[in-house]
């Protein structure tokens, strides 16, 4: 990944504009004309009252997805977070830009990764020189692939970036090796972090972005961020989480609390380096979810159900389920149903070695690092949780730890009844309708 590069000089210019106050009256003159001059803004991109001044892009192809959080992780010498196993419960994946150059795509499949995500435009100046290579390599190799744009909200209105963006190359067409359009919003490579932008303008040009490229391509975007960015910038905005899926950057153990409006993540780019080039990404869910999500009949947006919230003091089956799944990371409770100062403890210690909230209590983003990837042929505690909730929706399973082919029956009948894709394999989605 390309080294960090310090911020660009401000913008001495200002100094040069000043005018002598005698002059005042001839520049509210031209100030008025320039208000009235069209084409100055984008018809759907309400400015901010102060216009924030664009910057020149002096190195695109060192702009990619997460070279603000890398960045940010440089400023505060924070050391690399190790890859986690949670990663490997999802399908595997990476995300290019022209920094990677020519990529071994064959490799890059056989190492087992399904998708890819590739830069193909920043601003409305630059395309990648390496996107078609690279998209149509990944193609070509057997990848599910889409597009992203690299956004500067401060050098232009949205509506004008999805245009180029979808002008050069962020298409999709519903055929299954296509995932939709991806929109890159982050740290501002080139000064403040929010582009010079009020929360809430910010929030109109984001919104701008997605429905041009909506109108353009027939798919919202998704969105690629961090949630510390998204709740500074957008003021923790919650006007996306139902049209745009959510692709989240966090180098950690575990996604960590989402930005507000999304329940679960669709992507999770989990790290900078790894099996494959560039960063390594996990999809939320089973490939045949993917491909669901790819054609556009799955996964836009993520499940809108929300995650149980469990603590001490209560009783039952959702309590038991957290008790397996505890011991399944190590824990060694006695799964009772009832949640008492040991599994309090015992939240507590996970809460604190993913980098969570330590609170004790069980909501979304600790059943999301909690719950783990099981199928035919997996055993342990993870599996006993899986059949004692089957058996709490009206299966018969004996509960004993081992995925044969009575569990699978019973869990791709779960999934039917409740409109989850049929592959008997039981991610996030499927642990999610289990424990609602």
């Amino acid at each position: 990944m390309p080294v960090a590069r310090s911020a660009s000089p401000r913008d001495r210019a200002g100094a040069a504009l000043r005018r002598p106050a005698a002059a005042a009256a001839a520049l509210a003159a031209a100030a008025a004309l320039l208000l009235a001059a069209p084409g100055t803004a984008a018809a759907h991109d309400p400015a901010p009252r102060s216009a924030p001044v664009p910057t020149p892009v002096t190195h695109p192809d060192a702009d990619h997805a997460g070279s603000g959080l890398q960045r940010q992780r440089t400023a505060a010498a924070s050391p690399a977070a190790p890859a986690p196993a949670l990663a490997a419960g999802g399908t595997a994946g990476l995300d290019v830009s022209s920094y990677q150059g020519t990529v071994d795509w064959a490799s890059v499949k056989a190492a087992g990764a399904s998708f890819a995500y590739v830069k193909a435009t920043e601003g409305t100046t630059y395309t990648s020189p390496t996107y078609s290579a690279q998209y149509t390599g990944a193609r070509n190799a057997g990848l599910i692939r889409g597009a992203y744009h690299f956004a500067l909200p401060n050098n232009s209105g949205g509506t004008a970036q999805a245009d180029w963006f979808t002008g050069h190359g962020g298409g999709w067409t519903a055929d299954g090796w296509t995932l939709p359009p991806a929109l890159d919003i982050e740290y501002n490579p080139y000064g403040a972090s929010c582009y010079g932008l009020s929360q809430s303008a910010m929030v109109s040009w984001i919104r701008a972005f997605s429905d041009e490229v909506r109108a353009r391509t027939g798919r919202y975007p998704a969105i690629y961020t961090t949630t510390d960015w998204w709740t500074t910038c957008t003021g923790n905005s919650a006007a996306f989480g139902s049209t745009n899926p959510l692709w989240l950057a966090r180098y950690a153990s575990s996604p960590g609390t989402l930005p507000a409006g999304w329940s679960a993540q669709t992507v999770w780019q989990y790290a900078d380096s790894g099996t494959f080039p560039g960063d390594q990404d996990a999809f939320n869910g089973s490939y045949a979810a993917l491909q669901a999500f790819a054609r556009g009949d799955g996964g836009t947006p993520p499940p809108s159900s929300t995650w149980p919230v469990v603590q001490q003091g209560q009783t039952g089956e959702r309590v038991r389920t957290v008790q397996y799944l505890l011991n399944a990371r190590g824990s060694s409770l006695t799964v009772d149903g009832s949640f008492g100062p040991a599994t309090d403890t015992a939240v507590r210690s996970f809460q604190s070695s993913h980098g969570l909230t330590v609170d004790g209590v069980v909501g979304t983003a600790t059943w999301q690092a909690l719950v783990t990837t099981v199928q035919q042929g997996s055993s342990g505690p993870a599996v006993s949780a899986v059949q004692s909730q089957l058996n709490a929706h009206g299966s018969s399973l004996t509960v004993d730890g081992s995925f044969g082919p009575a569990t699978d029956t019973a869990v791709r009948s779960f999934q039917s009844s409740h409109g989850l894709t049929v592959d008997g394999v039981v991610g996030t989605a499927t642990w999610q309708a289990l424990v609602a």
